[in-house]
């Protein structure tokens, strides 16, 4: 099979969607498939028109990991192993720093590489019963792209540390207790809770949700004082912008007393 039939890249609308389409192997990753997702990953950046990328899984599972028989057979045991640590973990950092806001949409096993896929997206909904966990010291391994950093700021060290050393499973319920993600939905309400949710980031600004989500993403590595220099300077790109101009006149009463409508580029 083909890798593009093994993640697939859909156009919908302002939407981005991509699928992992190995359910046989509970959509377990390899190199051909990352770097196909670093390929899109450019792709949805670059389209003008799409303003939120959906990443999710075929048949009922979201991703398992990396594909094991691949690791045996490539990395484990050989001097190139920490190739594919450096190889998720750029991937993965690239999802998590992408221009355009990213949604993870949860459905059975959500493990190991799985799981570092869904905490590099800006969001998570999950079905009720997915199994949700990083998993990795269940195998006596150690993930690679972004557990040890990413987790610890969604959820603190103590849970961290609690989902970590136990290997242990949430279910969507219980990682929503945990902060882990932002929503769970019983299954046959999943797909609706997703259109609903995606619906209030594709009507946004684009460069305004990018320069938003940056200055997000750096709010817990820097001091208050160097946070406050990299907000005044974003309020003045902001202010500066032909959107900040077109949504604040968008705001302003017509003649009848209407609202005008907004439509960004």
């Amino acid at each position: 099979m083909a890798v593009e039939d093994e993640i697939q890249f859909e156009r919908d609308g302002h939407v981005a969607r991509v699928w992992l389409n190995r359910p046989w192997k509970k959509n377990c990753v390899t190199v051909p498939i990352l770097d196909r997702l670093d390929e899109i990953i450019t792709e949805v950046d670059e389209d003008p028109e799409l303003r939120v990328l959906v990443v999710r899984g075929r048949g009922g599972t979201f991703c398992s990991g990396f594909d094991l028989d691949s690791l045996k057979a490539e990395f484990i045991g050989k001097s190139n192993a920490i190739d594919v640590a450096v190889k998720s973990a750029k991937v993965c950092d690239r999802l998590y720093s992408m221009k355009t806001p990213s949604v993870a949409v949860l459905e059975g096993h959500v493990t190991a590489g799985g799981f570092e896929i869904m905490i590099s997206c800006d969001f998570a909904i999950s079905s009720d019963d997915a199994k949700i966990g990083d998993f990795h010291i269940r195998r006596s391994l150690f993930g690679g792209a972004g557990p040890i950093y990413r987790v610890p700021r969604m959820i603190g060290i103590r849970k961290t540390k609690e989902l970590m050393l136990t290997g242990k499973l949430l279910s969507g319920v219980e990682a929503a207790e945990f902060g882990l993600i932002n929503k769970s939905a019983p299954a046959d309400q999943l797909d609706a809770t997703v259109e609903e949710f995606i619906g209030d980031l594709t009507d946004k600004s684009p460069f305004m949700m990018w320069l938003t989500k940056m200055t997000i993403d750096r709010s817990l590595d820097a001091d208050t004082q160097s946070l406050m220099v990299m907000e005044h300077l974003a309020v003045g790109v902001a202010l500066n912008s032909e959107d900040a101009a077109e949504g604040v006149s968008a705001r302003a009463p017509s003649p009848s007393g209407a609202r005008a409508s907004i439509s960004f580029r």
